[in-house]
């Protein structure tokens, strides 16, 4: 059984009469990479900045190892690596010295230093540019630099707040295969993103929030399971559905939901295998499919469905 790493019970903050965070509690286990999404102003950057000791919470704790994390000298936070959403680097300063520097900071000694120089640079693939300064650099290969300053101090727990943001996508499978480097040798990751498709990928367990609180925590399989459809059926129709036709296909065994756009239908099913049934259904009606789609329903519908669609922005 997996040992707990990260415990966060009960984190509550407020910037004046606004609840940041409220009553926010999780854990994170060894080797596991946890998922943690929420809308814009739900809460994750507070949270954050609390699980690494930046922002003292107005209540509730958080412990690494049974070690609390707070502000101020912290031995706990040293387990801990953070990968800030904006840029942590010295642009003029070659890549390598700004990893010695980062290092130097956590009382690396030398050779500790140099070795570590260059195991976080193969790691993300820059030892060819290890004397070059972050300046000349592309905006992915600045977010990896970031990401290796991070791991300078080979800390247990990694947290990475929007790590791809505004790269393109090489650079962000480059970022994927180093993450997922770290996940096989057993390094506990906490990766926060709005790109939905990412944590899908990546996260062992996730936690939505939402409003400051904690809508879903939950391996992915047990999320999907709380939609009414776990399955998608799109098909396009040589015409229109008749209002008898979408009644009689929404009352058909497996169907969820049925959503008509022009002589496009959207079919919600309880799960995959009811595609075949309703696509027979649709022939005996007389329906003339024109082509047709099945797809698995994903974290976004989830997601979407747990905190609505309203802009928050």
């Amino acid at each position: 059984m997996q040992a707990v790493l990260l415990s966060v019970s009960n984190l509550s903050k407020s910037y004046d009469a606004r609840r940041a965070v409220d009553g926010v509690s999780f854990q994170v286990l060894s080797g596991q990479t946890v998922g943690l999404i929420g809308p814009n102003g739900a809460g994750k950057s507070t949270t954050v900045g609390m699980l690494c000791g930046l922002l003292r919470p107005d209540a509730g704790e958080v412990l690494l190892a049974g070690e609390p994390v707070m502000p101020g000298t912290c031995d706990a936070k040293r387990r801990i690596g953070l990968v800030p959403q904006d840029l942590a680097l010295y642009e003029d300063l070659p890549a390598r010295e700004n990893l010695r520097l980062f290092g130097a900071l956590y009382g690396l000694a030398k050779e500790t230093l140099n070795r570590r120089c260059d195991e976080v640079l193969a790691l993300v693939n820059l030892a060819d540019r290890a004397k070059d300064k972050p300046a000349t650099f592309s905006g992915g290969m600045k977010r990896r630099l970031n990401i290796a300053s991070a791991l300078m101090h080979d800390p247990d727990l990694l947290i990475l707040d929007e790590p791809t943001v505004g790269v393109d996508p090489q650079s962000r499978n480059a970022i994927f295969d180093t993450l997922e480097q770290l996940k096989a040798r057993g390094r506990s990751l906490i990766y926060t993103s709005h790109y939905m498709e990412e944590v899908e990928r990546l996260a062992d367990h996730i936690v939505i929030i939402d409003h400051g609180k904690v809508l879903a925590d939950e391996s992915p399989d047990a999320l999907r399971r709380r939609l009414p459809a776990q399955a998608a059926l799109r098909v396009e129709l040589e015409a229109a559905a008749s209002e008898a036709l979408l009644a009689g296909l929404r009352a058909e065994p497996g169907v969820s939901t049925v959503h008509a756009n022009g002589a496009a239908l959207d079919i919600g099913l309880a799960q995959a295998t009811d595609a075949l049934p309703v696509m027979a259904w649709l022939e005996r009606a007389g329906c003339r499919a024109l082509h047709f789609s099945t797809v698995r329903t994903s974290l976004e519908d989830l997601f979407l469905n747990l905190t609505g669609r309203t802009l928050r922005d």
